[in-house]
Parts: C-alpha cells; sequence; structure tokens
C-alpha cells in the first residue's frame, strides 16, 4: 500500500493545486474586466486576514489572504467580495461611474463573470492536450478480450469477442468508454446491445459492485462488467489533433460530474460521498506522492471541478450572476435589488450548509467521529 504523505507535504500540496488555479480563475474576470474597461479595486486570493498587498499603478490592491480556499476581484461599483452592486455607483462622478462594472453592458458583465470558469476549463484543457501529444490517445476497440468468470458481464451472457455496441443506450466507441460507463453505476441494471460476428443481440444485465482501496486506505463501489480488453491501441496525437482530444477527454470528466451529482440529488448515490477542502488536501498530498505527472493530472481535474461548480445556478456563484443577466436579457431590465438580496441570502445559506455537510464528510472519512465515540464510550 502506498503510504500516506505527512502533514508537511498534505499542506504544500493543497496550497500548490489551490493558490494557482484559483488566482487563473480570478485572473480571468481581471482580464476580460480590464479589456471592457472596468476599474479592479482589489484582486485576493484566499480569504480572511491579510497576510500581504501591494498596490498597483493603475490602483488595483493585489492581495493574499490567509484561507486559500477562495478568492474574488473586487470591481468598481461592486458592494462585496460577492459582486453584489452597490447602490452608491449611481452616485460616482461620471468618469468613476463610466468604469465601475454596473455601468457595462450586459454582454460586457456576462463575459466577465463567464471568464472566470472558462479559463478554469482552458487551463485544464492545456494540461489534458499535452498529455495527450506526449503519451498518445487510447483507442482500444469496445470488444471484450475475456470475460470474468461469474461477473455481470458472465451473468449477462458475454463472450469473449463480442464487441459492445452501447449500454444503456449509450454508444461504446472504445474500450475506456465502457470503463467511464459503469464505474459510475455500481448496482444499476443496463441494456447491453453486442455484435456477435455481425449480428446485433440485445442483452439484460446488471453492472456489478466492487469495494476498492486507492492505495491510501480509502474504500469505495466501484461499477465494474467484468471484461477485460484485448491489445491495447494507443494511437500518436498530433500538435494539432491534441486540443481536440483534450476537449473530448475535459467533456467526458464533465458529464461524469453531472451524472455523478444527478445521482446524489435522485438518492442513487449517498451524500457521505461529497468531499470537501478537507479531502482535496488529502488527495492533493496523496497525488504529490505518486509523481510530478500525477499531480499535474489531478490539478487538471481539480481545475474542471472548479469550472463546473461556478456555473451552477447558485446567487454567490459565477451560475448565479449568469442567472441573473439571462433573466435579465429576457425581460429588459435587471432583476431587483430586493430580489437580488433575499436570492444571495439564500445562496450563502445554500454555500454555508454545502460546506458543513462537505468537512462533515471529510472528518467523518479520516475517522474523527469514530474516534470521539471511542472516547466517549
Amino acid at each position: 500500500m502506498i503510504q500516506n504523505p505527512g502533514f508537511l507535504m498534505t499542506v504544500l500540496a493543497f496550497v500548490a493545486v489551490i493558490g494557482p488555479l484559483v488566482f487563473v480563475h480570478e485572473l480571468g474576470h481581471y482580464l476580460v474586466g480590464r479589456w471592457c474597461g472596468v476599474k479592479a479595486e482589489a484582486f485576493s486570493i484566499g480569504f480572511g486576514p491579510e497576510l500581504f498587498a501591494w498596490v498597483d499603478r493603475r490602483g488595483t490592491r493585489w492581495r493574499v489572504a490567509a484561507l486559500p480556499l477562495g478568492g474574488y476581484v473586487r470591481f468598481k461599483g461592486d458592494m462585496n467580495a460577492a459582486s453584489m452592486t452597490d447602490p452608491a455607483w449611481l452616485e460616482m462622478p461620471a468618469k468613476e461611474r463610466a468604469e465601475s462594472f454596473p455601468a457595462k453592458p450586459l454582454w460586457q458583465r456576462a463575459a466577465i463573470v463567464a471568464a472566470g470558469p472558462a479559463i478554469n476549463f482552458l487551463f485544464a484543457i492545456l494540461i489534458l492536450a499535452t498529455f495527450a501529444f506526449v503519451h498518445g490517445e487510447s483507442r482500444t476497440p469496445a470488444v471484450a478480450g475475456q470475460v470474468q468468470a461469474g461477473s455481470a458481464a458472465a451473468v449477462a451472457g458475454i463472450v469473449a469477442g463480442d464487441r459492445i455496441v452501447s449500454l444503456g443506450g449509450r454508444e461504446m466507441a472504445t474500450f475506456d468508454d465502457i470503463r467511464l460507463y459503469a464505474q459510475i453505476r455500481p448496482g444499476e441494471p443496463v441494456e447491453i446491445v453486442i455484435d456477435r460476428a455481425g449480428q446485433r443481440i440485445v442483452k439484460q444485465g446488471m453492472i456489478g459492485s466492487v469495494s476498492e482501496d486507492d492505495g491510501f486506505g480509502n474504500r469505495f463501489n466501484i461499477g465494474r462488467l467484468g471484461l477485460a480488453p484485448g491489445a491495447p491501441v494507443i494511437e500518436p496525437v498530433s500538435l494539432l489533433r491534441a486540443p481536440v482530444v483534450a476537449i473530448e477527454r475535459t467533456g467526458q470528466i464533465v458529464r461524469t460530474m453531472v451524472e455523478t451529482l444527478g445521482q446524489i440529488l435522485g438518492g442513487g448515490r449517498s451524500v457521505k460521498e461529497l468531499g470537501g477542502p478537507l479531502k482535496i488536501a488529502q488527495v492533493s498530498g496523496q497525488a504529490a506522492t505518486l509523481g510530478l505527472e500525477s499531480f499535474i493530472f489531478f490539478a487538471a481535474l481539480i481545475s474542471i471541478n472548479l469550472g463546473f461548480i461556478n456555473l451552477l445556478p447558485i446567487p454567490m456563484l459565477d451560475g448565479g450572476h449568469l442567472l441573473f443577466y439571462g433573466i435579465e436579457a429576457v425581460q429588459r431590465r435587471p432583476v431587483s435589488a430586493a430580489a437580488q438580496e433575499w436570492a444571495y441570502r439564500s445562496g450563502l445559506a445554500l454555500l454555508m450548509a454545502m460546506m458543513l455537510l462537505v468537512t462533515f464528510n471529510d472528518l467523518s472519512s479520516f475517522g474523527l467521529w469514530k474516534s470521539l465515540s471511542g472516547l466517549i464510550g
């Protein structure tokens, strides 16, 4: 078993992942804001007490705070770090009002807000494209090279040589597609369409469930059909195709996130599977012990996760702002200040509840509650 990293390595790895990703996210907002002529009053990495700061020649205060769990860019006309509009912006002198965020056209405000998540996706695509160019692309056919005895595939009547055409109505182009589909659906029924010697056959089966250890003492259920591929096929990727491969992989990761979130909301998965900052810190340290490539790939996954979460239509997040702008575009006027205030308060309450939940889950995964119950009992 791989040993868990020490506390210092875990902290350093966490900061090395979250710090640059938060900076990249906020830099997207900042650069597009500058392009649109909006003055940035503050650019913060982290929340809480200020560790150090400096002011540039444009009057932007660049600050690094003690809690590296996020960041913000406060533009002129913003009331706070959540980018709520300050009603006093209308009382500014004309020159200052012109460079404030609320004064900009709707499309510019939407572009500034969307730039944060967008640059997180672009950052991950750049990493994945580099990996694709260096290592090539797996194009192993979706053909059963071997079928494990007693497995879900064997029970469904799949034999070696069968080509898996689709699972649950989704086309399987490569063997990786089979793995990605099955791994998040342990114990679920599935319709399997196979091609056997040119004959198309439809079978009803059940995806198997196995408990796996990730090498760091964490156990979880994974869906498995019990198939092994044939000879692996790795195709070289040209410099021009690398971004295309990276975009496809990013799309697969986002689709997996959406489907997993849907399973949690629908009751198919436990909310205990949700992790927070403490879990990210732990996995950051674990990824660091596996080498630089694993650590960089993990950073790409977190960058995609950060972009995805920020696009959720929750007030306080970028997606919440974009939702308001969508409503504004339809009704031809901004959402009322009272409605925005109510929405932001509700969004803050939801985010705080989610933070408490994932922190509770993190501490549970570390065995804290079991240890405390042992002390009490």
